[in-house]
């Protein structure tokens, strides 16, 4: 049985980057003829209504030959409110000792609640006896792993506030092979539970925030086998950092359009443009060439930082004019000098502020 997981799409309307992500996992799942689809949490953002989406949701998860089995998160925990309607091949685990069946695999959920690690230790000690050890079990998880550390900008824009913080040995006591987990957008992660099942955070199929660099994956497993990580073509943010070197025998902005050119053709690109170059030799301004660059990163680059400066500031400084008139008294060989002027050069643009 193949089975395919994901979390955090956070949806907010239809037709936008969001929903395309959700629209290209649910494709995925249909041509990799997987048994389920599991959304381990928030599969929409806070404050939307999912009463405006159902329409859009329900013929999306239909006819797909997959169950969808979605797990409420911290963001969309009241979404599912009154027993709204998704569709005949959706269920909802808004109960956690009601889990689906699918032949010899249970797939239990613990909905998002407001607690700490007591609550959880309180949920996982009441399913201990639920969990039958000759079926594969399966637990959907919406909540922080304590066992690392993660930076609060891997779970998106939570700030502060703990949700849910387990650790892995409070899910080894259970007869579990996988717990599927949400919350943790960054990347996917994979950590090993004693009793030899899994614990796995898929990251979000799409660029949530800005945090969240590079192209995004997807759980896509045979149970029995380990997480296997799937790269999606979805919309993602690309960390793109170029440090001019005045030296180099290529421009500026051939350098530039070479990084550029490695790019996925869905990122968005945070681009950061430092150190220095030689107006002079490649006949333009630095306001100039930031305008070339601009112009080369097109309608992808969000809010180019374009920090690089003019090795003229490093000539023009008595130091160095000091240092060069020295050099030019003292060494007689003139390709000694140049690499004595390279070096000097390079060092004072370090030092620079």
């Amino acid at each position: 049985m193949r089975i395919l997981h994901t979390a955090d799409v956070h949806l907010r309307q239809h037709d936008d980057e969001r929903w395309e992500a959700l629209r290209a996992v649910v494709a995925l799942g249909a041509e990799e003829k997987v048994k389920a689809l599991v959304i381990s949490g928030d599969l929409f953002d806070r404050g939307i209504n999912a009463e405006d989406l159902k329409g859009y949701v329900r013929p999306l998860f239909s006819g797909t030959g997959m169950k969808v089995v979605i797990l409420p998160g911290n963001h969309d925990a009241d979404s599912y409110a009154g027993g709204m309607y998704f569709g005949e091949d959706v269920a909802i685990l808004d109960d956690v000792h009601s889990p689906v069946r699918l032949g010899d695999v249970s797939i239990f959920g613990i909905p998002f609640r407001p607690v700490g690690t007591e609550g959880v230790l309180e949920t996982l000690h009441a399913l201990a006896d639920e969990m039958e050890a000759d079926r594969t079990n399966i637990l959907l998880f919406h909540g922080e792993l304590l066992d690392t550390f993660f930076s609060r900008s891997d779970f998106g824009e939570e700030g502060p506030k703990r949700y849910m913080p387990a650790r892995l040995a409070y899910f080894e006591e259970l007869s579990v092979n996988y717990v599927l987990a949400g919350h943790f957008h960054s990347r996917f992660d994979v950590r090993r539970l004693g009793n030899g099942g899994y614990f796995v955070y898929p990251g979000s199929p799409v660029s949530v925030t800005r945090r969240e660099t590079g192209q995004r994956k997807v759980n896509l497993f045979e149970v029995g086998g380990p997480p296997q990580p799937h790269a999606l073509d979805t919309s993602h943010f690309e960390d793109i950092a170029v440090r001019l070197d005045p030296f180099r025998d290529a421009g500026p902005l051939a350098m530039i359009r070479e990084r550029l050119s490695e790019v996925h053709p869905r990122a968005r690109i945070l681009l950061t443009v430092s150190g220095f170059v030689n107006s002079q030799k490649m006949g333009m301004t630095e306001t100039e060439l930031a305008g070339r660059i601009r112009q080369l990163a097109g309608s992808r680059a969000v809010d180019p930082v374009l920090e690089f400066s003019d090795i003229g500031r490093v000539m023009e400084d008595e130091l160095f004019k000091s240092f060069a008139r020295r050099l030019d008294e003292t060494v007689q060989d003139e390709a000694r000098r140049v690499r004595m002027r390279e070096l000097a050069i390079r060092a004072m643009m370090e030092a620079a502020p």
